[in-house]
């Protein structure tokens, strides 16, 4: 997942501005309690998430995998005054680490936290979304791009992570993970409602601007 070597790493860690305390309390209780914690977002990214809602100054977000809820903390503090983050995420064995955090991060009033298939909860929810960030199953992505890009504001953008999958999308030999990201990146260069930028950040990030 890290492309860079480790010095240049670190370098480029202690050049971001670091995570508040909150979001390095729920980092180190994921990475001790909770399993398979590489799937949080962590520092750098979470600061480019976070900038990323800044700058575009978002009144509706829509998070596709909450995980343990570091992202979506990361995510809010672009949002509105009166804006709404709408998360959603299957593994209900999380919602009580999850709710502890964002009361925490002070955002319980601001979020919308969706337990179960994100496929069925989508088409329920109002757009426009101004932002969209898809981190979940890696089969289902075009999916979700599916169900959400009518509802993405013209000028909204769509953030879809792990598009490199650990250098995997160049390799011959793909597994079914591997080919859906594969055709799910080819589906968003071919779509002429989107301009795309994919980015380099730890194991990639596809940035897809709503033009139609």
């Amino acid at each position: 997942m890290e492309f860079l070597p480790e010095a240049l790493e670190e370098y480029v860690g202690q050049h971001t501005t670091q995570e508040n305390e909150v979001l390095q309390q729920l980092n180190r209780e994921t990475n001790a309690k909770v399993m398979m914690p590489r799937m949080i977002s962590g520092h750098l990214q979470g600061r480019f998430l976070a900038m990323m809602s800044q700058m575009i100054k978002p009144k509706t977000i829509l998070e596709v995998g909450t995980y343990t809820g570091y992202s979506a903390i990361c995510l809010a503090e672009g949002l509105q005054d009166g804006g709404t983050l709408h998360t959603i995420d299957i593994n209900e064995e999380l919602e009580e680490l999850v709710r502890s955090y964002f009361e925490k991060a002070g955002i319980t009033n601001k979020v919308q936290y969706h337990i179960g298939n994100a496929l069925e909860i989508i088409p329920a929810l109002q757009g426009p979304f101004d932002l969209v960030f898809i981190d979940a199953d890696k089969i289902n992505y075009a999916k979700y791009y599916d169900q959400v890009i009518d509802q993405v504001a013209t000028g909204g953008y769509i953030l879809a992570d792990n598009v490199l999958w650990s250098g995997k999308v160049i390799a011959e030999k793909q597994d079914k993970d591997t080919a859906a990201l594969v055709a799910f990146n080819a589906k968003l260069m071919a779509d002429p409602r989107v301009e795309t930028v994919m980015v380099p950040i730890r194991d990639g990030i596809l940035i897809a601007r709503k033009t139609v």
